[in-house]
């Protein structure tokens, strides 16, 4: 993700920050806001990210700024969202980039499918793994307590809760997903038998 920060256009961190925010707003269906106390605490105690920052950038994997990377990285990790902006986000890419209220084109099918496997492979950290084998979904969550889990082609689930476990995802938000998701049948992977 930091990476992919670097990767962002612009000539400036604010035309970066700007062109990011106007994105992640096509994806909710309505402007998104810095919630600037999430930014100035996660800046305030940012080391490990601007550590790595520094180290892709040593192996000619970070293509800008280590410093404004972190920055735009964090402003990025710091909208207000709501669990329906989760939904209506994630619903965004189930739908093939076309967001389904305002049935504005935000990416194409392509760039989703590829978001989509990301989630799969590292959406929920170190334990994306057991998710995917216990609920069957890319997911994405946050340290704020959100996680956003779709359904390509059909839908996205999304919850807020707290606390978070060893890993940093919401145990109640997993486990409201991971239930909804058994009892809509949705996960990807299960095999529907024809009788």
């Amino acid at each position: 993700a930091i990476a992919t920060a670097g990767l962002v256009d612009g000539k400036s961190l604010e035309e970066k920050w700007n062109m990011l925010l106007r994105e992640a707003s096509a994806f909710a269906g309505h402007p998104l806001t810095l919630n600037k106390d999430v930014y100035d605490s996660e800046m305030a105690d940012n080391q490990h990210n601007l550590a790595i920052a520094v180290l892709l950038k040593s192996y000619k994997s970070l293509y800008a700024d280590p410093t404004e990377t972190i920055d735009l990285y964090t402003r990025e990790c710091s909208y207000d969202v709501t669990a329906k902006d989760l939904a209506v986000m994630g619903a965004t890419l189930a739908n093939g980039g076309t967001n389904p209220l305002t049935h504005q084109a935000v990416t194409d099918a392509e760039t989703s499918t590829r978001v989509l496997a990301v989630m799969a492979t590292a959406g929920l950290y170190n334990t994306s793994g057991e998710w995917l084998y216990n609920v069957g979904l890319p997911a994405k969550s946050g340290v704020g307590g959100g996680i956003v889990a779709v359904v390509p082609g059909k839908m996205a689930i999304a919850v807020y809760s707290s606390p978070l476990d060893a890993a940093g995802n919401s145990v109640r938000g997993q486990l409201a997903i991971q239930s909804i998701a058994q009892d809509l049948g949705v996960n990807i992977f299960k095999i529907q038998m024809q009788k």
